[in-house]
């Protein structure tokens, strides 16, 4: 297989546009998935995260928080959570520096997983009630934090997940509710990102003992 990689300044966007134009070369023949306007997507939320997200909750949650990446968790999610629950307050999760669901415009952040610097045709966004900045800063510390203090070896969109829901819980008026926050990533695989290159340079620092 041959692997194209367009410019990173184009962001995810730009790597959509690329795949599109590649489709229309080859016909009949080819096929994209485009996972951020397939409503297999959202669908399988709305099925399968939704009514696991009510069990486990015994029916009782005020605030779900996720990030947008392509949309269709918090929106699947919500789409089976609301009707039950017409107060859920559904609160989502932007990179500070990539606003683009708050009506700002795309740009570079370090959130791998959300903040594709568009909004995409899987993300409902007359379900939202909120959207939360969080800087990369903020996103990479927290997940940081969650692996050394929690026990939980994250990536860095949960990082920002969660410090968008602490944010959201310190206010008064949410002392008592019962907030759910979406973790959509592991650890490992943010191993050779900004995440953990703390890290890694401290271990190129260190040297053997003499046995």
């Amino acid at each position: 297989a041959e692997v194209l990689i367009p410019p990173a300044a184009k962001g995810m966007g730009g790597a959509v546009k690329k795949a599109e134009d590649i489709l229309a070369t080859l016909g009949e023949k080819g096929y994209m998935l485009q996972q951020f306007n397939n409503p297999d997507n959202p669908k399988i939320h709305r099925e399968t995260t939704g009514p696991e997200l009510w069990e486990q909750t015994d029916g009782k949650i005020d605030i779900l928080v996720g990030g947008i990446g392509t949309g269709g968790t918090l929106t699947g999610a919500t789409q089976f959570l609301k009707p039950k629950n017409p107060n859920l307050v559904v609160v989502a999760v932007e990179p500070a520096e990539s606003p683009v669901l708050s009506g700002g415009k795309p740009g570079p952040h370090k959130i791998q997983g959300i903040g594709a610097g568009f909004v995409p045709g899987n993300a409902d966004t007359s379900l939202l009630d909120e959207v939360v900045q969080v800087t990369s800063e903020e996103a990479i510390e927290m997940a940081r934090e969650l692996a050394k203090k929690e026990g939980i070896f994250c990536g860095i969109s949960s990082g920002a997940a969660v410090c968008a829901s602490l944010k959201v819980a310190a206010r008064p008026e949410n002392k008592g509710k019962r907030m759910v926050t979406i973790i959509p990533s592991f650890g490992e695989r943010y191993l050779s990102t900004a995440l953990f290159q703390s890290i890694w340079d401290e271990a190129a620092k260190m040297k053997a003992e003499e046995m």
